[in-house]
């Protein structure tokens, strides 16, 4: 999960909570309407407004689903508008009941809790307007029953709060953690485990950022072992990774450091060569071959040649027609050193043609 994928989530848990807030909300006002105590007024100025705004948010809400509407602002907006709703109802009573203040507030602490239990804020502000007026339309005559009935869903609030906030900064820890372990394994995927040069994936990685300067005065160089199935068959698979670890660290040395080195097969290399001209490309590239010759690695490839490792070397410009051509032609130039001897380096026709 991204920061991004992670403030998505975060404003999706927004918009179902407030969703839910406004739902109950207009289910109350049809309940209400529906059934008024004591045969009370069906109609009052505020929960018609209360209902109107709850449509109204929900409306916009579906038919806008990108833009956040402020729930806070919204939740104290109906609470004051519940407040003075229970204000009316209650001085249309012959007498102040306190059964009727006692349902009217749990009503809703009731819509604050189920819609805001990750909300502290929210229930807050849309159930102090009602709680302030039901206490002062009772006189405090039954504070402890009121006391309780605020104080129960507050407390549960709090500490689902409380909970929430402590499993928040856990995912939150838990999601850096993990980009940070992608990071690593994006980077391990790039890099060849034996020999600590780039694969083919890790190549086409840095090639974007040596094209973004430009196909100038840049040189690709395909390498190959000399008779490397002869030197497992004879020696083992184990010396010839070992093998293969030595030519790599020895053409990695024998290059720049922006210069990119790449183990594009089993006993081939790929180095890109970036700005410089023809002359240092072929400096360059007798130098990896004089590195590897000079690691004196013993090589008995048949019975009757015993000689050192050694690698052929097939040069070719990048120019603007691109990698795949670059590599097509320093290929076709590998096959002719290999052909002409080994231990050799040979450009591409298209080197002498530009």
């Amino acid at each position: 999960m991204t920061a991004k994928n992670w403030r998505a989530l975060l404003k999706g848990k927004h918009q179902l909570s407030l969703r839910l807030f406004l739902l109950l909300n207009a289910l109350s006002v049809a309940f209400s309407i529906a059934s008024p105590v004591f045969l009370t007024q069906h109609f009052t100025v505020p929960v018609i407004l209360v209902l109107a705004l709850s449509l109204s948010f929900l409306i916009w809400q579906f038919a806008d689903k990108q833009r956040l509407i402020n729930i806070n602002l919204v939740s104290l907006l109906l609470g004051i508008l519940w407040a003075w709703h229970i204000v009316i109802k209650n001085n249309s009573l012959p007498a102040t009941d306190t059964s009727f203040l006692i349902i009217a507030l749990l009503t809703i602490l009731f819509i604050g809790s189920i819609s805001f239990i990750n909300n502290i804020a929210a229930f807050t502000v849309h159930c102090l307007p009602v709680t302030l007026t039901v206490l002062w339309l009772d006189h405090g005559e039954h504070w402890l029953r009121m006391l309780y009935s605020i104080a129960l869903p507050g407390i549960g609030i709090t500490i689902q709060h409380i909970i929430q906030r402590r499993n928040d900064k856990f995912t939150h820890r838990l999601m850096n953690k993990l980009l940070e372990e992608k990071e690593t394994l994006n980077d391990l995927s790039m890099i060849d485990p034996l020999t600590g040069l780039y694969n083919r994936r890790g190549f086409q990685n840095q090639l974007e950022n040596v094209l973004a300067l430009g196909t100038d005065n840049h040189f690709v160089l395909l390498l190959d072992i000399d008779h490397f199935k002869a030197y497992n068959d004879n020696y083992g698979h184990s010396m010839g990774d070992q093998a293969l670890v030595r030519v790599s660290a020895a053409i990695r040395d024998a290059v720049r450091s922006r210069d990119i080195v790449t183990r594009y097969g089993g006993e081939e290399f790929m180095v890109l060569l970036t700005s410089l001209d023809t002359e240092k490309a072929l400096q360059t590239a007798e130098r990896i071959r004089q590195r590897v010759y000079d690691l004196r690695i013993p090589h008995l490839f048949n019975d009757e040649v015993a000689t050192n490792v050694t690698i052929s070397i097939g040069l070719a410009p990048l120019g603007t027609a691109g990698i795949d051509e670059a590599l097509s032609h320093a290929d076709k130039a590998l096959y002719r050193a290999k052909h002409q001897g080994r231990n050799s380096i040979l450009a591409s026709d298209s080197l002498h043609a530009a």
